[in-house]
């Protein structure tokens, strides 16, 4: 028996110290960097901020962050998980980095629009400026998304049970490696062509089950202390993606399409509109509109366009009427006939001025 009690406290005490060892594991790209975000942010200054989080030395321009509640992973982190919206973490380091411009779009949005209901309602003290025309367009939105795993490590259970024995090993069940990766997407708004895209990463290591050694009292506080492991190890991860992000954008070239972006593209279809030659989207021609007349059969306007140097005739037909007869006109060719929604006006009456 005294053999036994005098085990059980060393037990406890080495159990401890495996315990403070596993609990501050958490790695993202690299094992040694420590990536969470931390401090605060004002404006371009940021205070505290993690050493190695990338910075931009001037703003790419202003950013929204839509979290799509739908998405599975939302509902896993905030009912399974308790956990809160990644928004704020995305905010923080972005804001951070200096790479991009904090909008509101979110919640917040509807306090904002509050008080300019307050505004026109009249109750606003004169000289409030709550006018219209001053909010900021957000020239990109960002999505995050969260992937998650948890591998229970029972090599590592079986291993310090051996050691301690039975009431070790009883702990040693809740040793678990918690991992993340998650995405965050970048979309310019105008055009809506995703920009760039990157992945982050995080892994911790936690126990879960100290309750098996200090009983259903102190069950609870562990049981909420596990989450926080969690918690780290997102913001971890999103602080990797975030760090992958800036390094894109800070090196980003566009990617380019020949004949332009979304008009047709170079997969074709048979019977589908072939987009614009590279010639033709590039070297615009121009020419004098000489004739314009309206066929009442067809209901179509028939054109005839000749080159400036007189050297080709162009002849076309259109359902709308086209008001620059006898005027230069500039315009592109597709299959080597007259796209008619690329005419631009060049000089009016260029005919009677240099031609007759």
């Amino acid at each position: 028996m005294g053999r036994k009690r005098a085990f059980f406290p060393v037990s406890l005490c080495v159990l401890l110290f495996l315990l403070t060892g596993c609990m501050s594991s958490m790695s993202t790209g690299s094992q040694g960097a420590k990536t969470v975000a931390t401090g605060s942010a004002g404006g371009a200054n940021a205070q505290d901020a993690n050493s190695g989080l990338e910075r931009c030395s001037a703003s790419l321009g202003t950013l929204a962050i839509f979290e799509d509640k739908s998405e599975s992973w939302y509902e896993h982190l905030t009912q399974d998980l308790s956990l809160p919206s990644t928004i704020p973490v995305i905010r923080l380091l972005a804001q951070q980095s200096n790479c991009f411009v904090i909008v509101e779009r979110g919640k917040a949005m509807q306090q904002m629009m509050r008080e300019r209901e307050l505004m026109q309602s009249g109750e606003m003290r004169s000289g409030s400026n709550f006018g219209k025309g001053q909010m900021v367009a957000a020239d990109y939105t960002v999505t995050p998304s969260i992937t998650f795993s948890a591998k229970d490590t029972g090599g590592a259970g079986a291993l310090i049970g051996g050691l301690l024995g039975p009431v070790a090993g009883a702990v040693a069940g809740g040793f678990k490696h918690s991992d993340a990766s998650t995405v965050l997407t970048l979309i310019e708004n105008r055009s809506g062509v995703q920009l760039a895209a990157a992945e982050g990463s995080a892994r911790n290591t936690d126990f879960s089950l100290l309750g098996g050694v200090f009983g259903g009292v102190a069950g609870g506080a562990a049981g909420a202390y596990s989450k926080t492991p969690q918690g780290k190890v997102i913001v971890a991860a999103f602080t990797d993606a975030m760090n992958n992000l800036i390094r894109s954008v800070k090196s980003y070239k566009a990617q380019t399409v020949k004949g332009g972006l979304g008009t047709g593209g170079q997969l074709g279809v048979q019977g589908s509109r072939q987009a614009a030659s590279p010639a033709a989207a590039q070297d615009r021609l121009q020419g004098v509109m000489t004739e314009r007349n309206y066929n009442q059969s067809t209901t179509f306007f028939e054109y005839v366009v000749v080159t400036k140097d007189r050297s080709r005739t162009f002849r076309f037909t259109s359902p709308r009427k086209i008001p620059y007869k006898n005027d230069l006109i500039s315009f592109s060719l597709i299959n080597d006939q007259i796209d008619d929604k690329s005419i631009k006006l060049v000089e009016r009456k260029y005919l009677q001025r240099y031609w007759q």
